[in-house]
């Protein structure tokens, strides 16, 4: 430990030291703050040489590091890193070219390596231990204490024995050479990660920008979905629902696996103005929707918002409604009204024709007997059986009404109307 002390307080300029701590070049500045008493040089191949194994090293073990398939990854991967340590320095030491020659004392070697894989291996758990600053910080520090440890205890191992007729070499770099570059490197580092961080912080915003929008649509009860010119860009849980029966993502997909009967031409031109078409929904099925565009800015280019609404209740409510004014509602036949339009239908395509048309009345005998024996509900069941049975013998083209002959009879509905139907 007097070694080591030693060297840090008599071979090293401290200001040197404390700025290698501070932005982290710490093998490179603190290797210039070691002042040797004879002249010395750097070998710009080894140099470089020591810092890609440094790069390559500290790469590999933060992969292994944030890997979930290696066993204590955090662990094994931090003292790959700590391993990273010694080769740069080592690999250093031996770019550093001095009139003399360096006695390493084996000891303090060993002792350097293992401090450097100790401190490393600790560095990586303590940082991925939460993602918050409290923790990165903490691990930046173990870390620095890693370097810091090994550089000194390997810097006290080596000890110079001057002699005057080894000379370094005329390619060997100077102190002063390598200190502005180092300098102007670790500005470099400084300046890139200053514009990393600026943007990361916009695409942090970008994120939460984007995350709120999809709250916002999640809410909404319409499917929407954002899109460019072929390609759905983003979607709501509601159009999700509606279109990937399978539980499929629609993002990423085209446009026209969902909308194969909608050209681009009517996806440009239905803004504000709804249009109906068939999604065609991830089982086959096919499910008919309202659509309306509308033109936003989304993740700064212009894109489409669809809102798609489902329309197949309103479908079902005009379905209803058109068989009601077209049937009657209690057998389910055609109503007068469709067998005036058949009729003039018929009418207009027999005139000139010599083909024959007719007209068939049919009168349900006693059925005044079955309401007032059994009731209007028995009654009512009848007409509908009797109307099946007449519908299962219907050829194509053929038509059973059920007629309104009024009649006067003694039934609970002619006391309203006075007059009652053949239903009766």
């Amino acid at each position: 430990m007097l070694k080591v002390y030693t060297c840090i307080a008599t071979q090293h300029d401290l200001r040197l030291v404390a700025l290698a701590a501070v932005i982290w070049a710490t093998h490179f500045i603190a290797m210039l703050a070691f002042q040797p008493a004879v002249p010395s040089g750097y070998n710009i191949a080894l140099t470089i040489m020591s810092l890609l194994a440094a790069i390559a090293l500290t790469g590999t073990g933060l992969t292994i590091g944030i890997s979930p398939r290696v066993p204590h990854g955090r662990w094994v991967g931090g003292a790959i890193v700590g391993g990273g340590i010694a080769v740069m320095h080592y690999t250093g030491m031996a770019a550093f070219e001095i009139a003399g020659r360096v006695v390493w004392d084996v000891p303090l070697v060993a002792a350097s390596i293992i401090l450097g894989g100790l401190f490393g291996a600790a560095a990586l758990p303590v940082a991925l231990h939460a993602n918050t600053v409290k923790w990165k910080s903490l691990g930046a520090l173990v870390l620095t204490v890693a370097i810091c440890s090994h550089h000194f205890t390997a810097m006290a191992a080596a000890a110079i024995m001057p002699d005057p007729r080894i000379v370094i070499s005329a390619t060997a770099l100077p102190a002063d050479w390598m200190a502005a570059g180092v300098a102007l490197v670790s500005i470099l580092i400084i300046l890139l990660a200053i514009i990393g961080l600026a943007l990361d912080v916009r695409d942090l915003r970008r994120a939460g920008e984007a995350a709120r929008m999809q709250e916002m649509a999640d809410a909404a009860v319409e499917g929407l979905i954002v899109c460019n010119e072929t390609e759905i860009v983003a979607a709501n849980r509601s159009f999700a629902a509606l279109a990937c029966v399978d539980g499929s993502k629609p993002a990423g997909r085209p446009l026209a696996s969902f909308f194969p009967t909608v050209s681009q031409g009517e996806f440009t031109g239905t803004a504000q103005t709804p249009l109906e078409v068939g999604l065609c929904a991830t089982d086959g099925s096919t499910v008919p929707v309202e659509l309306i565009r509308h033109s936003i800015l989304y993740a700064g280019k212009q894109h489409q918002v669809l809102a798609v609404r489902d329309i197949r209740g309103r479908k079902r409510a005009e379905e209803e409604i058109h068989f009601l004014a077209h049937h009657d509602p209690l057998t389910k036949l055609p109503n007068r009204t469709s067998f005036n339009e058949k009729l003039e239908a018929e009418f207009t395509t027999h005139r000139g024709a010599e083909r024959c048309l007719a007209v068939l009345f049919l009168d349900l005998d006693r059925f005044k007997e079955i309401n007032e024996l059994f009731g209007h509900l028995i009654g009512d069941a009848v007409l509908q059986c009797v109307a099946e049975k007449i519908r299962g013998i219907l050829k194509p083209g053929q038509m059973v009404v059920p007629g309104r002959r009024r009649v006067r009879c003694d039934c609970p509905r002619s006391a309203e109307r006075g007059l009652c139907d053949a239903h009766c």
